[in-house]
């Protein structure tokens, strides 16, 4: 980076703005002396001609000398040349010039070769610049050249003046402009410098170990540009403050996930190894006391395989949407479920109510897990002869509800979490992982659908809502307008992982 790209940007752009003043007060300068040169120039060749003409008639007797309105001054060198002789005349009440003037002169004269004027500017040695001006005139029946040279002096004295007055006045108004420019872009570009400063204080921050992030971008001013600028960065920053707390949260769920799994595997591993030895001490007993330990070993290695079969599936929820869609009776499902229940647990009175059809699409072998999880429940947590009741209705609504104890207030905003147990020891003896409330949020939301849980003593009710085939199509969305639009995709479950 040179010396020119570590200056300041308000200095930068005060130098460009005087640089292209200088530019533009040459320009205009230029223009006005020039313009003010010709101008004077034709003035004074204006007055030439005319003082010519009266004398030219003085000359020829046809005025006397106080009828004449433009005399020469005494200044101005003027001749009469007689080109048929070479004869040179003073002009009346003007001395004849100094030799090299009369020979300046004539040598005018002599060029004019027949044109009826010629305007020179000449140089006489040691008088200075004059404009001289020839024509032809006839006195009496004679031609002869008239010569007047007015001295230039005066109006190169002028032209001095005038370019020693715009040259100041130029400079005086470029050193003014880059001053008071530099000030104004200072204070314009202040705003630009106090955004700086906040992204320099959000560099000073430690953010390895804290989701928060309370530095913004205040201040007012600097017109919509800054303004908007300003509004851009602090939406950014509240992006990152939100992805922070997302990822700080992730990091928080992630250990205890790796926590909650860990002692969910440790016991079973402990079972196990447990077991194996009982199995080698006893390995020359009775027959029956082995196959005991082997029965233990084979029960805790079931439950540690369902324990990492329903991580693999809460994995592949969150990493993906691994589901089988196609078009399927809900109906067909529930009663599915409820007849497989009622089999398994005939101590549970169970009343299904459904139509005849609810299509939906939707994954049935998932969908038939969730119902599974949520009657197994009912029937690992609840007294026996509790009546149970699951409902389908035709908004593809199903309503699982049972007669327990129901669940205490201040479980049930974590009833989804993972691990998560109403009483942690009571779970383990009945073969719970705390992992079946937790599929059936990921199985229903991977379905785009909704899970609800309401809880009181001697009613229990989880409610899930799916969308059913005749409005599946797309969620409707309103925009400012009023106008309808529909998703084209369903949204998969965020990872909770």
């Amino acid at each position: 980076m040179n010396r020119w790209q570590r200056t300041p940007l308000g200095t930068r752009l005060a130098l460009a703005l005087g640089v292209l003043s200088l530019v533009v007060f040459g320009i205009v300068g230029t223009v006005l002396v020039t313009s003010t040169r010709d101008f004077l120039e034709r003035q004074l060749n204006q007055q030439i001609t005319k003082t010519q003409y009266d004398q030219a008639m003085y000359l020829n007797k046809q005025i006397s000398a106080y009828q004449s309105k433009w005399k020469a001054p005494q200044d101005w060198k003027q001749i009469t040349y007689d080109p048929a002789t070479g004869t040179v005349s003073p002009i009346p009440g003007n001395p004849l010039p100094s030799e090299d003037g009369v020979e300046d002169l004539t040598r005018l004269a002599k060029d004019m070769a027949g044109k009826p004027e010629e305007y020179r500017t000449i140089s006489i040695h040691g008088e200075g610049t004059f404009q001289a001006r020839a024509c032809q005139i006839e006195i009496g029946n004679q031609q002869v050249v008239l010569i007047s040279a007015a001295p230039l002096g005066d109006l190169n004295s002028t032209m001095r003046w005038l370019l020693i007055v715009s040259i100041s006045a130029f400079g005086a108004a470029l050193v003014v402009l880059v001053v008071a420019g530099r000030l104004v872009l200072r204070r314009g570009l202040r705003p630009l410098s106090d955004m700086a400063h906040t992204a320099h204080d959000i560099a000073s921050h430690d953010l390895t170990d804290s989701s928060n992030l309370p530095v913004r971008a205040d201040g007012k001013g600097g017109g919509p540009e800054v303004e908007e600028l300003r509004t851009a960065l602090n939406v950014m920053l509240d992006h990152i403050d939100s992805s922070l707390a997302a990822r700080t949260a992730a990091e928080q769920r992630l250990r205890r996930f790796i926590a909650d799994a860990s002692h969910e595997l440790r016991t079973p591993l402990t079972s196990i190894r447990g077991y194996a030895d009982l199995f080698r001490y006893a390995a020359a007993n009775e027959p029956a006391e082995r196959e005991a330990h082997l029965a233990k070993i084979r029960e805790e290695t079931e439950r540690m395989s369902v324990l990492v079969d329903d991580l693999l599936l809460l994995a592949r929820l969150d990493s993906e949407t691994p589901l089988r869609l196609e078009e399927i009776d809900l109906v067909d499902v529930a009663s599915a479920a409820a007849q497989a229940f009622v089999a398994a647990h005939p101590q549970y009175p169970l009343d299904f109510e459904a139509p005849s059809r609810v299509i939906v699409h939707g994954d049935p072998m998932r969908l038939r897990q969730v119902l599974d999880n949520l009657l197994t429940n009912i029937a690992r947590h609840t007294p026996r002869g509790t009546s149970v009741q699951l409902e389908v209705t035709g908004g593809a609504v199903m309503i699982v509800t049972d007669t327990g104890p129901g669940i205490p207030p201040e479980h049930q905003a974590r009833i989804f979490d993972r691990f998560y147990r109403i009483d942690d020891s009571r779970s383990r003896n009945i073969g719970g992982t705390g992992l079946g409330l937790s599929i059936v949020h990921s199985i229903i939301t991977a379905h785009g659908g909704t899970v609800n849980l309401s809880s009181q003593p001697g009613r229990t009710t989880f409610i899930i809502s799916l969308n059913p085939e005749s409005e599946r199509a797309q969620p409707v969305h309103r925009d400012r307008t009023g106008a309808e639009h529909r998703d084209v995709t369903v949204p998969g479950p965020q990872p909770e992982l």
